[in-house]
């Protein structure tokens, strides 16, 4: 309800006016007569500082923000369950493993790494992946990245990529990119870089949904089993609707349509009840595999090719859940790579420890103090016993009575003891050698897997990247920065250089100095291509279908089932939101204005309109922006034949409209474009296509 206004003309709303008759009350509880004016000393005098209510609303808004995170602070979490598919204890004795069908509750905060809470959803930008599994034997972190390596070998290199690729000191920008000279200065004074350089240079990180992208825990690890034995363990999330990804000028114009556009793609996807899944996949390998492997496999800028030691799926995760408040949740949530449970063990991975000590400090400066795993969305599901106490916003009562110290013999009431054996025991590796500042000789081969990763790529996906390149490098106004990166690239492949170097308009360099020399008998891994790998289902994407007054009932029908069938959804775009009817006077259920609604938020398209429809749309800028943009980001294009003049004014010519296009009449032709829609898009067309 409204509520009464009084003299001063503001609104208040009584517990009279509240359905459940709720009182609005204070932090300590005292119920609020007035909550929109400040005690004052009479009409238009004073305000007066005993007002406790006031202050103490005041004062909680002051301070409402905590400190963001350095990085990773863009995010956006939900909350799920993992499912085991069968035993494991072969490979560990982690308990979450122990039995086919076992549930563990997950939480999951996916982010971008360079942009600060502010950016947009689509920034050129690793997305982190980070999964906090709340076991019985405590909570285990897996907190991991949607790409596999990483820029840096060495931790101790971290603050500088960060300074680096953050926007630079003097000016404050640019935000969350690194299309400038601070961060292609450090990269290319740091061959290690190259590999993940290739990664992120890829349409990896553009990815077209959270639910559609790849996890890594980038790191060794080890697994241990009940024996006590070690192997060693690569983590892999794969998404069971396929991977994903937008091309970068559909990135560009997303941003502006909706910067939350990933935000909000998984909230509605949860909402609605189709819950992502990921399986979560492991390669186990042992020593004898470590020692023979082309590269050493505590090198973070490194991966194990999955032709070499396929992805073995252990378990499936579902988000079947959003969160119930962002900042409790999502914002308050602290990972630790740290957090690990029995069977699950680190390895001697430099970057991995750097991590290891890294991320308590982290909680340490957002949260306030010590106890962050009292805030619920931190605290482990399993009983926490243990002599720590006191501290900053201590909430829960310890474990212990009379004896907050052990050993003690204080005997039933002496609180708890060591557990010999079910607690967390390291793995007993040796460790010798002289103490000194040094990096492994095994670690300096920068260019190799670089190339096989540009080599496992398709055309389309090489020319992505070398034009993500050209792109970046041409917002950096230093010569002898570009030319430093173009040298480097040699190393990688030729043609990619020259690609850069021609789009800079610069002379090719000689090739940078290498540590080690490029191995060129590394096969192409067709696991590290996106486009190799087809969809097998269109289902969980959207196709966006541009209607007005009079569009084709029959053919929105047929749309529909099909689309149904395909566990796609439709998305209805129009000149207005309310009063569209079709040609059986059937009101629209319309989703977007067409100004509000570009074909950039869509996977592909369907435009379905009169004659008469055509050719007044053919007048405004947006419909047309609508089919141009569709057309030049090589999506599936389906129409009525009515449609053709909004394609004519657009620019897309009959000349234009290649195998990506249907043609809408029956139930049939609609069946044919939602399948043929699998294929995400009609990449032949791109090279046709001047998309600036």
């Amino acid at each position: 309800m409204e509520g009464a206004a009084t003299s001063g003309g503001e609104t208040h709303q009584t517990v009279s006016d509240s359905g459940d008759g709720t009182a609005l009350t204070t932090q300590q509880g005292v119920p609020i007569a007035d909550d929109q004016n400040w005690l004052t000393a009479g009409p238009r005098s004073p305000q007066l500082l005993e007002d406790h209510i006031a202050r103490e609303k005041i004062f909680h808004f002051d301070h409402e923000r905590i400190p963001e995170r350095v990085v990773h602070a863009r995010g956006y979490g939900a909350k799920g369950v993992f499912e085991s598919y069968a035993a494991a204890a072969e490979l560990t004795q982690a308990k979450l493993f122990s039995e086919a069908g076992k549930q563990t509750e997950v939480f999951v905060r996916f982010s971008t790494v360079a942009g600060n809470k502010g950016s947009a959803d689509l920034a050129r930008d690793v997305r982190g992946f980070a999964v906090k599994f709340y076991t019985e034997a405590g909570n285990w972190d897996l907190v991991g990245n949607n790409i596999p390596v990483f820029f840096i070998q060495d931790a101790m290199k971290f603050p500088d990529l960060i300074h680096a690729a953050k926007p630079e000191p003097h000016t404050g920008f640019p935000q969350a990119q690194t299309a400038h000279d601070n961060f292609w200065d450090f990269v290319s004074l740091m061959p290690e870089s190259t590999h993940m350089l290739m990664w992120i240079m890829s349409d990896r990180t553009i990815p077209r949904s959270f639910r559609f992208m790849e996890g890594f825990g980038v790191h060794t690890f080890r697994l241990i089993d009940t024996a006590g034995d070690s192997k060693y363990v690569k983590f892999h999330w794969k998404p069971l609707a396929g991977v994903q990804s937008v091309v970068w000028n559909e990135a560009v114009k997303l941003n502006g349509a909706d910067p939350d556009f990933h935000r909000r793609d998984l909230y509605d996807a949860i909402d609605s009840g189709d819950f992502p899944q990921w399986e979560l996949g492991v390669q186990v390998f042992d020593d004898e595999f470590a020692d023979r492997f082309e590269f050493d496999v505590l090198d973070a800028t490194k991966i194990i090719p999955e032709e070499q030691i396929p992805v073995t799926p252990i378990g499936k995760m579902t988000l079947d859940a959003n969160v119930d408040n962002f900042f409790a949740e999502t914002e308050q949530v602290a990972f630790c790579t740290s957090n690990v449970v029995p069977g699950i063990d680190f390895t001697n991975d430099p970057l991995l420890q750097g991590r290891n000590f890294s991320y308590l400090d982290t909680q340490l400066k957002r949260l306030g103090g010590p106890n962050f795993t009292h805030i619920p969305v931190n605290a482990p599901r399993c009983p926490v016993m243990n002599f720590q106490q006191d501290g900053h916003m201590a909430t829960v009562p310890p474990a212990f009575g009379r004896a907050n110290y052990e050993p003690n013999s204080w005997g039933d009431q002496g609180g708890p003891r060591e557990d010999p054996d079910g607690g967390f025991r390291s793995f007993p590796a040796s460790a010798d050698g002289d103490k000194r500042r040094t990096r492994p000789e095994s670690f300096a081969d920068h260019y190799s897997q670089a190339k096989q990763f540009y080599d496992s790529q398709t055309a389309t996906e090489q020319t992505h990247i070398g034009d993500a390149f050209v792109f970046e490098l041409s917002k950096v106004d230093r010569l002898d920065i570009q030319q430093r990166m173009v040298a480097g690239l040699r190393n990688v492949d030729d043609d990619l250089a020259r690609t850069v170097a021609d789009g800079l308009g610069i002379d090719l360099p000689d090739a940078l100095g290498a540590a080690r020399p490029t191995r060129t008998d590394l096969e192409p891994s067709p696991a590290l291509s996106i486009i190799a790998e087809p969809l097998q289902s269109f289902a969980g994407r959207k196709i966006g279908v541009l209607v007005a007054d009079g569009s084709d009932a029959k053919v929105l029908g047929h749309l529909r089932a099909a689309a149904k069938k395909e566990g796609t959804k439709l998305a209805f775009v129009a000149p207005r939101v309310h009063g569209v009817t079709d040609s059986d006077g059937n009101e629209i259920d319309v989703d977007e204005k067409v100004d509000g609604g570009p074909s950039v938020l869509f996977d592909a398209v369907a435009v379905v309109l009169t004659e008469a429809a055509a050719a007044t749309l053919s007048r405004d800028a947006t419909a047309k922006d609508f089919v141009s943009d569709a057309h030049a980001h090589a999506k599936f294009v389906a129409h009525t034949a009515d449609a053709v003049a909004l394609f004519d004014a657009a620019g897309v010519t009959s000349d234009d409209r290649d195998d990506g296009y249907h043609a809408l009449a029956s139930k049939r032709s609609a069946a044919e474009f939602v399948e043929a829609c699998r294929s995400v898009r009609f990449w032949d067309r791109e090279a046709s296509v001047d998309q600036t």
